[in-house]
């Protein structure tokens, strides 16, 4: 007890010193007590004996109005999660705790509006770490703090609102459409957050939960993003985001937003990978030239190397001759198989097919000379790679059967084994005479 008074007459000392004493319609009706049991339960907690420290807390509390003194509140959230750590095998108990302290919290952000901000982000992280299996209570205690902090909202809180959001929809208090608007403000908050990798994660984490999520159709995403795109076309994080989302969703990406936000990606940030990405897109659509232009841009960069740059000539090969543009089939395919020696054999086989299927103007010789290139390729191809000397042998078999006969041949003044030119549909080989024997 005389240890109680000392402490009492030093708080009461050091008040007065500064003025306070006189100002007691700060400390309540009764301000002596208010006073003296901020004084015992400060004592306490500044020796970091919590026990003592709690009842005197708790006396001050029920005494002191909260413009009393701030620290009361913020000590007092300290001695609650302590508590709520002691207690978490009493669920009755633990929930009226857990209570008491989301009430300090929204006490300080009343009377202290200097420091709202950071007493409801406090709030909200004690509700992550707290506040288990109620994800109505959590969605509804989030969205009152984004709404008041905005972007000063702690990052942790949005993509918690979102996986509450989520869970609601799952259980069918939610509807899409209120998901995609719960996705899009979360979005649009970090957007306006001074980036960093914490917020990245946080926004690549906020995606895989909305995609994960199944809540929204091409369509919504559409209705979703389009605006935002036409408001932003600019924001490379959005069009990233744009990109990925559609990329997602089962058969949404054959749209105008996609390709849209695809060729702003890559001039924004323009790496072969986002340029060969562009060539996917159009080859998907059928758009020839703009196809080739972007497969060639990749390969124009140099950290694109020339393995890399074989496969995408190969694959831009097989495109051309798919869409009848023999002649930049027949180009690219020889570029893939001088770059990747691995690769030559299934670019000449492609090559050997290419011209197996000319059809070319002129006399007898001149219509059956690009079978004889057609079998010159397909056996480079068989002797590069023997996997492939199966199919390479029916094709020759099938193509020798237009060769001429030598007697045919001998009447256009061509003998076996002689050189021979052939020039067709823009491409262009030497080859030797191969008549039927």
């Amino acid at each position: 007890m005389k240890k109680n008074l000392i402490l009492f007459f030093s708080a009461l000392f050091m008040l007065a010193g500064s003025g306070v004493v006189s100002a007691q319609g700060k400390y309540g009706a009764d301000s002596a007590e208010c006073i003296k049991y901020l004084s015992y339960y400060n004592e306490y907690y500044k020796q970091k004996n919590y026990d003592d420290a709690l009842p005197n807390w708790r006396k001050a509390y029920s005494l002191c109005p909260p413009t009393a003194n701030q620290t009361m509140l913020i000590n007092g959230t300290s001695l609650y999660r302590r508590l709520i750590s002691q207690n978490r095998n009493n669920p009755v108990y633990l929930e009226s705790l857990i209570d008491t302290l989301m009430t300090l919290h929204d006490i300080r952000a009343q009377y202290y509006p200097k420091y709202e901000v950071t007493a409801l982000n406090n709030k909200g992280l004690d509700m992550i770490n707290y506040v288990k299996d109620d994800p109505q209570r959590l969605y509804e205690e989030f969205k009152v703090i984004i709404d008041k902090n905005q972007d000063q909202v702690k990052p942790q809180i949005l993509l918690f609102q979102l996986n509450t959001a989520c869970q609601l929809y799952q259980n069918g208090s939610l509807m899409p459409d209120d998901v995609m608007e719960e996705y899009n403000n979360v979005m649009t908050i970090l957007d306006n957050m001074k980036q960093t990798p914490d917020i990245e994660k946080i926004r690549t984490d906020c995606e895989s939960l909305f995609i994960a999520s199944n809540v929204a159709s091409c369509d919504n995403l559409i209705a979703l993003f389009t605006p935002r795109y036409e408001e932003a076309p600019d924001s490379l994080q959005l069009v990233s985001n744009i990109v990925r989302m559609l990329s997602s969703t089962e058969g949404c990406t054959d749209n105008d937003l996609f390709m849209n936000a695809s060729i702003s990606m890559h001039q924004l940030d323009p790496s072969y990978n986002s340029a060969y990405f562009l060539y996917r897109l159009y080859s998907t659509r059928g758009d020839v030239d703009n196809a080739f232009k972007y497969i060639e841009e990749a390969i124009s960069y140099p950290e694109s190397d020339n393995i890399q740059d074989a496969q995408y000539y190969y694959e831009a090969a097989a495109f051309a001759f798919k869409s009848t543009r023999n002649a930049e089939a027949f180009n690219y395919a020889l570029k893939a198989a001088d770059l990747d020696p691995s690769l030559s054999g299934k670019s000449y086989m492609l090559i050997g097919t290419i011209w197996g299927s000319l059809v070319c103007k002129g006399n007898e010789i001149e219509t059956r000379a690009p079978y004889w290139v057609a079998v010159d390729y397909l056996v480079k191809a068989k002797n590069a790679d023997p996997s492939l000397a199966e199919e390479a042998n029916k094709l020759i078999a099938q193509y020798r059967q237009y060769y001429p006969q030598t007697a045919e041949a001998f009447m256009y003044n061509v003998t076996d084994g002689d050189s021979y030119t052939v020039s067709c549909g823009g491409m262009r080989a030497v080859t030797t005479v191969k008549t039927q024997q």
